[in-house]
């Protein structure tokens, strides 16, 4: 072969490998699962609170299965056991199935139509019924754990009022969430903050006046960027926030079961911090910016001014205002995603919104990714800069203390 031959096949086979390192790895049955089960709960039509919490119970027994049969971190409190040789594929399956079939009935057919063919692909092996035993136990142990945590307890919300005056009758969200029982933190209000801004204070017209001007629905300060920001963090599945999880666990290099105990760590964060927030609203019981700036002349404030009409770009979710409950779920997620990665580069972080025609965002920080989410709430119209500010540090605390739970030095 002459020497240009030579040089011509070497280039072409540097050009191929090149093309090989730059696609993206196939994710792991973890990550696939995760956004099934995503899929899932969207289909349920699931509230977005009690959504997390399922998400939560199943991510944590797919890691235990997972765990019990690599054992590549502590076994922990649960101490599951799993033989040698065990399907890891077939246990992530189980685990899914059982822990969904059971929290999410409205949907058990799309359920067992994803776990047969998820079964299918595995040949059939005492390895593979091996794995479905360990994926059920698992599934069974903390189905069993979560069962009395209180999100059945139905509490009995009594709206504020006077005899004979017409309030509206929309039960606000999940109000039994404050009496729940967490995951990682003490007690439901560990972090509970201080309070709201007092009403004649700078930073209450502060607050006041910038949502005013960016948050209405004819808003002439918001451009077309932040309406699009606005819009595309209306959605407050879990998924939006998996999918940034994602970023991280389809980097090469990483293991099964380092996934699976990033999204138990990540889900039950996430729990925690609608536990906590909450917790916040349901205390403070603060006013959204729709109340607060039709009666803008009650507030003992010359600095904020009455606007009988004025309209938020988008609905007004039911529960109180402060603090942010996107911004304390951003914070946790971005708190837990930065431990994971240690001092290795930040991968770009990405998610979609189906609230903004499925576009794609992305992000080269974990700062980035959580002003986006605060701005988000304020150019939408439903938030106060302060409660951004505040949701976002619980956030911050709570991803801590997922941090100090789970990644701890091997023994």
């Amino acid at each position: 072969m002459s020497e240009s031959r030579i040089k011509i096949s070497i280039f072409i086979m540097i050009y191929i490998l090149v093309l090989l390192v730059g696609l993206p790895l196939k994710a792991d049955q973890v990550t696939e699962w995760n956004l099934k089960a995503c899929d899932i709960l969207l289909q349920a039509k699931m509230d977005p609170a009690s959504a997390n919490r399922v998400l939560a119970i199943v991510q944590t027994a797919v890691y235990e299965a997972v765990n019990s049969i690599t054992k590549r971190y502590p076994a922990g409190d649960l101490k599951l056991e799993a033989s040698p040789g065990t399907s890891v594929a077939a246990a992530i399956a189980a685990a899914n199935h059982a822990t969904l079939m059971r929290l999410v009935p409205s949907i058990q057919p799309v359920i067992e139509n994803e776990y047969q063919t998820a079964l299918s692909q595995i040949a059939d092996s005492p390895a593979k019924t091996s794995g479905i035993i360990a994926g059920e136990k698992a599934a069974a142990t903390i189905l069993a754990m979560r069962e009395d945590d209180g999100a059945a307890v139905m509490t009995a919300y009594r709206p504020p009022t006077s005899a004979g005056v017409y309030v509206p009758t929309i039960i606000p969200a999940v109000p039994q969430w404050p009496k729940r029982k967490p995951w990682l933190m003490a007690s439901p209000s560990q972090f509970r903050p201080g309070p709201p801004p007092s009403l004649n204070s700078e930073i209450w017209a502060r607050d006041f006046n910038e949502i005013k001007a960016f948050g209405s629905k004819n808003s002439s300060s918001r451009d077309e960027k932040q309406t699009e920001i606005a819009l595309f963090w209306v959605t407050t599945a879990p998924s939006i926030y998996q999918k940034v999880v994602c970023s991280v666990a389809d980097m090469p290099g990483r293991e099964i079961t380092q996934n699976a105990r990033l999204f138990a760590m990540v889900t039950q964060a996430m729990d925690d911090a609608l536990i906590a927030v909450f917790d916040a609203k349901y205390y403070y019981d603060f006013w959204r910016p729709m109340t607060a700036i039709r009666n803008g002349d009650i507030d003992n404030n010359d600095a904020t001014e009455r606007d009988s009409i004025w309209t938020p770009l988008i609905d007004t979710p039911m529960h109180p205002e402060y603090p942010c409950a996107h911004c304390i779920v951003s914070a946790t997620v971005g708190t837990v995603l930065q431990a994971e990665i240690g001092l290795a580069p930040m991968p770009l972080l990405k998610s979609s919104s189906p609230t903004a025609n499925n576009v794609e965002h992305s992000w080269n920080s974990i700062e980035d990714f959580m002003q986006e989410v605060a701005n988000a709430r304020i150019y939408g119209g439903v938030h106060y800069r302060t409660s951004t500010e505040v949701g976002t540090e619980m956030g911050r605390q709570i991803g801590k203390l997922a941090v100090l739970k789970f990644l701890k030095p091997l023994k």
